[in-house]
């Protein structure tokens, strides 16, 4: 399956690149760092600082494994700025990539929800095993 450039609504950072490419196989409305339709902006190696800007920019929500983009001031400070919309695919430990897709796949109906109900970001949303739950920025 293509990304269709007008029903894209997620992002994944590069943090969970495989994840993304998986994601952009299955689904028309998620790319990912490097992906062509945003390469340009988002190439591969860039920064959490300037990648949210293009991201937010465009009105996608992120899916990410990122822990620390919620607790470093600068990135803090732009994903406040820019409205930045987070599900973070949450744990103690990090969880590889089959995890993660299949705890997304599981949990999918609950991002669509949540998507639609919490509306304009900014804000962070831990992506459990049994549900979301919002974290304070």
């Amino acid at each position: 399956m293509t990304a269709d450039p007008g029903q894209l609504r997620f992002f994944v950072d590069e943090t969970s690149l495989g994840l993304g490419k998986a994601l952009a196989i299955a689904r028309k409305d998620v790319i990912h760092t490097g992906h062509p339709l945003i390469r340009t902006d988002v190439p591969l190696g860039a920064l959490d600082t300037e990648w949210i800007p293009p991201v937010s920019g465009r009105g996608l929500a992120v899916l990410s494994r990122d822990r620390h983009i919620r607790t470093k001031p600068g990135e803090l400070a732009l994903l406040k700025d820019h409205e930045l919309r987070v599900f973070w695919i949450a744990g103690k430990r990090d969880v590889g990539t089959w995890d993660a897709l299949v705890r997304l796949v599981r949990r999918w109906d609950d991002i669509e929800a949540t998507l639609n109900a919490w509306g304009p970001g900014p804000w962070f949303m831990a992506v459990n095993e049994r549900n979301l739950s919002p974290i304070g920025l």
